[in-house]
């Protein structure tokens, strides 16, 4: 089968150009190992438009939703399922191989497979992985009840997770290498209400410290160069995403950081049969809302085009 259009990823992009292409009777293939994307790690999101405050998990829930009730002869949904290859074919589609081992072939595609968490790559780091450092506040979190742990970054995720983790831990200390932060302010200022919170600037890693499990995190003072270790039993780690762009074979032109680059007045790529939105592309501002009202302007351009044909 040939379909009008693939979408590659279930998060709030995915969801919501999933929605709007059935709705405009495309034939189209919805790609989703998950839904929600990297939402659903939050424990409380504050900036859905229209929800003052929503959990990723029943964000993703709500998704879900959405988009299953627009399923029918228009829209099908392939889940689980991962996007790993893509190729160009003769008659100018294109052949979107699934981590399942089968392939899709469709007119147009539309990427919104958003990031994968950046490791932290330091002494110590991937020897400790899952012995008391994780990537995952709300899958490992609670495991860390009533004890002293450390969350690494400066951005709006490291905060929430800090924010998350206030709940049960015994401390928060969020270490960062600057003494500035990405995160929102309102964010921050929470965090830093918090009696069992407290911050580390100017701090370089040096190495995750333990014997069976972690047992503290060494750093340097970049201002006075004296090192330290903090006594901690988890390490959260929250310094940013990687594009999940790599599956796309050279077709779509991509920045030095692996983003796609885009038309911002379209989201089309250099290749005039893929578009992208969201954390996967070049844009400047990374928000759910941003997102999805770029995954609609695709869409919109994805429709017109076809309906050119």
């Amino acid at each position: 089968m040939l379909y009008d259009l693939a979408i590659a990823g279930g998060g709030p992009a995915g969801a919501a150009a999933a929605v709007y292409a059935a709705r405009k009777r495309l034939k189209t293939a919805l790609i989703t190992p998950e839904w929600g994307g990297q939402s659903i790690v939050s424990a409380e999101i504050y900036n859905w438009i229209g929800t003052p405050a929503i959990s990723g998990t029943e964000l993703a829930e709500n998704l879900k939703r959405h988009v299953e009730a627009q399923k029918g002869d228009t829209l099908d949904i392939r889940f689980p399922a991962t996007a790993v290859g893509l190729a160009s074919m003769p008659d100018a589609s294109l052949c979107i191989t699934l981590s399942d081992g089968e392939s899709i072939s469709a007119k147009r595609l539309l990427v919104v497979t958003g990031s994968s968490r950046r490791k932290l790559e330091i002494p110590g780091a991937a020897q400790y992985d899952q012995k008391g450092l994780t990537y995952c506040a709300s899958c490992d979190g609670p495991l860390f009840a009533d004890k002293d742990v450390a969350v690494v970054g400066g951005g709006n995720a490291a905060f929430e997770t800090a924010l998350q983790l206030l709940a049960y831990c015994k401390s928060v200390t969020l270490m960062n290498r600057t003494d500035t932060f990405r995160a929102d302010e309102i964010t921050v200022e929470a965090a830093r209400a918090h009696p069992k919170f407290k911050m580390i600037g100017n701090a370089e890693l040096l190495a995750v410290e333990g014997t069976q499990f972690v047992t503290g995190l060494k750093y340097r003072d970049t201002h006075t160069q004296a090192e330290a270790t903090l006594p901690v039993e988890g390490i959260f780690v929250e310094i940013g995403h990687i594009p999940n762009t790599a599956w796309l074979g050279g077709l779509a032109a991509l920045d030095k950081t692996g983003q796609i680059v885009v038309d911002p007045r379209t989201q089309r790529s250099n290749d005039a049969r893929i578009w992208a939105a969201g954390d996967c592309t070049d844009g400047l501002y990374r928000q759910n809302n941003i997102a999805v009202g770029d995954a609609i302007k695709a869409l919109e351009d994805i429709y017109l085009s076809l309906r050119r044909l």
